[in-house]
């Protein structure tokens, strides 16, 4: 069997892509950051107000991807063995049998993960971390690809608990969907009017390949001042006045993770300034931490990266 290359990659997210346009109008920059994240073995976390498809574009998603997948809808009331599964007593055998939980598939959904108390949060942190899950003292590696999608609503507040910074430093990117044009959601109301699109979405991929392209995406080439480019990036956003803890060496890592996905995506075999420049906002926004008073007054990570990108010059010596 011949090697998989970028040709491949870019193959594979036009036709994931156009999968998912079934369902999902618009968004295309979304839906292709989404696939950064599936390519980069890495998690997303949809941010955005009620109704603009947050929970539709994770499903999609899984629908396109063949493999196994399951929805975590949180409450304040689940508990930590409700998501990694438990052993219960099987009275026939006279042993323990371990029952796993939803998040031993290969794309989870979770569903308003800030509605969840941080100890039941926290018992995501090693799946998303470590590809695997330990319940009582036996450890069960998880299927790949593995990715988890979580949602949130950044504007209700009753009966939430904000994710700590360990938990959102563990979610590849940030991605908010932001409301349809007019032309989008005259769109939508059409493809309603019958049955729900996704019903008839079927497969277009499945895990193996993923997994393929997953290494062919390690493989593609970043040149040194391009890496030093990533670097300076992470580095300046722990010297911003604004900031308490800027991104950490884990954002690095994600950035140029990130970037070689998206000239993949694009089937290009090497990484560029400007892959690194359009991942910077939704890699490494939401792992800073804001100074108390930059938070009152309306400063966001968002708006931290465009200053430091601005400040951080590629020059002559980063082109590829």
């Amino acid at each position: 069997m011949p090697q998989s290359t970028t040709s491949d990659v870019a193959k594979f997210g036009q036709r994931v892509t156009a999968n998912i346009a079934k369902v999902m109008v618009g968004k295309e920059s979304t839906k292709k950051l989404l696939l950064v994240a599936l390519l980069s073995e890495g998690h997303v976390l949809l941010e955005d107000v009620p109704g603009v498809g947050k929970t539709m574009l994770a499903r999609c998603l899984a629908a396109s991807f063949g493999g196994s997948f399951s929805r975590i809808q949180c409450t304040p009331d689940l508990l930590p063995t409700d998501i990694t599964g438990l052993s219960v007593f099987n009275q026939k055998e006279e042993d323990f049998v371990f029952r796993p939980g939803p998040i031993m598939a290969q794309i989870v959904l979770v569903d308003e993960i800030n509605r969840a108390t941080p100890r039941t949060q926290s018992s995501l942190l090693e799946a998303m971390g470590e590809g695997q899950v330990t319940v009582d003292g036996t450890t069960h590696k998880l299927s790949r690809p593995f990715m988890v999608v979580a949602t949130q609503n950044p504007v209700e507040f009753d009966g939430t608990f904000p994710l700590p910074e360990a938990q959102l430093d563990r979610f590849f990117l940030m991605l908010q969907l932001g409301y349809p044009t007019v032309a989008e959601e005259n769109e939508i109301l059409l493809r309603m009017q019958g049955d729900h699109p996704i019903t008839a979405l079927g497969p277009v991929t499945e895990p193996s390949e993923v997994v393929k392209l997953q290494q062919v995406v390690r493989e593609v080439f970043v040149e040194e001042s391009v890496r030093d480019y990533a670097v300076r990036i992470v580095q300046q956003t722990r010297q911003q006045a604004q900031v308490q803890l800027g991104a950490s060496p884990r954002g690095s890592l994600a950035l140029i993770r990130a970037a070689q996905a998206l000239a993949a995506l694009d089937n290009r075999s090497y990484v560029t300034p400007d892959d690194v420049k359009a991942m910077a906002i939704p890699v490494l926004a939401h792992r800073l931490v804001l100074k108390a008073d930059s938070a009152l007054r309306g400063i966001t990570g968002r708006s931290i990266l465009g200053d430091v990108l601005h400040q951080v010059a590629v020059g002559a010596e980063n082109e590829v």
